[in-house]
């Protein structure tokens, strides 16, 4: 998008438009591939590593994924322990990632380790690490609750070799380039979301409206349309709340709170949507074929992945200066 001239707020309406794909791993993969795997590269890279890098994962011939998590490091982006020792013109990599979204496919991984002793805020570095390297080994495809048709891996680093000239930007700014990236992961996380919420809605209606019980339709037991009135006006605001964010960070503000703040209510939201109207589908919502039952599973992940309900809570507290000192 930077190279196109448009900002922000032009990620966001692809990110809605994602939406529309009947599944959540589809759109998360892509999200990886062109909201959090690349920024920082497109950002704080050098020309050569773009080149080698960045060019063919927007041809789409190559696929990258993000290496932050790991198992005792998930939300705590700060307690990583891999390390990037630097020897000569390399740095000699140990340790392991988890979680890694498209880790089994991926020709590249966008690589925070700690490349000092230093303070945890000032001693990590990211690094293009080609996945082809002597040394990686992706362990396993975890099996998962939802997002099935994403593949995610765990990842072990054993003195594996890259080329110092791999590292973005400057060393041991790692830490502050993908902060700033979070902001833009999880306003994108909050726009893939909507999309779905109104989708599920429309088609509980839908269904309520067919399925008879007692001999009236569902949908016309004020409870049922209440509700689904309700859950379209949680929707709405929802989207209200993004908006103003990414109009405020497009203008060049600091959006952490109400970025925090929309990605805890989503988290929220998508799991109340989705329970409430699958409960409407009776015995349908607990098969595999409806896509009520698909999102049950799939939005989990929004209250967990980049970020997880915890980390927003903790972060909104920290802008509203009330945690304990």
């Amino acid at each position: 998008y930077g190279g196109m001239g448009l900002d922000f707020s032009y990620n966001i309406a692809v990110a809605e438009e994602l939406g529309n794909i009947r599944c959540g791993g589809i759109p998360m993969a892509i999200g990886v591939q062109a909201g959090m795997a690349t920024p920082a590269l497109t950002r704080f890279g050098s020309h050569e590593l773009k080149k080698q890098f960045l060019v063919p994962t927007i041809a789409g011939d190559f696929v990258a994924c993000l290496g932050i998590s790991e198992p005792g490091a998930g939300s705590d982006v700060a307690n990583i322990k891999t390390t990037a020792v630097r020897k000569g013109d390399e740095y000699v990599i140990n340790g392991g990632k988890m979680w890694i979204t498209s880790g089994s496919q991926a020709d590249w991984m966008c690589l925070l380790a700690n490349t000092s002793e230093g303070p945890p805020h000032q001693n990590k570095s990211l690094i293009c690490l080609p996945m082809n390297l002597p040394g990686i080994h992706v362990a396993k495809k975890i099996d998962k609750l939802g997002m099935r048709a994403s593949d995610t891996a765990q990842i072990f680093f054993e003195d594996v070799r890259v080329p110092f000239k791999n590292l973005i930007g400057e060393e041991g700014k790692g830490f502050t380039y993908q902060m700033l990236q979070f902001q833009e992961e999880r306003l994108w996380g909050v726009a893939s979301a909507l999309t779905p919420m109104e989708t599920i809605i429309q088609e509980t209606i839908e269904y309520t409206r067919q399925r008879k019980v007692f001999g009236q339709p569902v949908l016309h037991n004020q409870t049922v349309h209440f509700r689904l009135a309700e859950l379209a006006t949680e929707v709405e605001l929802l989207r209200s709340l993004l908006h103003r964010a990414v109009a405020l960070y497009v203008e060049g503000n600091d959006v952490t709170k109400f970025a925090s703040m929309a990605k805890l209510k989503a988290g929220r939201l998508t799991r109340e949507v989705t329970d409430s109207c699958l409960q409407f589908w009776g015995g349908m919502g607990f098969t595999s074929e409806v896509l009520v039952s698909r999102f049950y599973r799939d939005l989990r992940l929004m209250s967990i992945g980049g970020g997880s309900d915890e980390t927003m809570l903790s972060i909104i507290c920290k802008y509203m200066d009330i945690l304990p000192r």
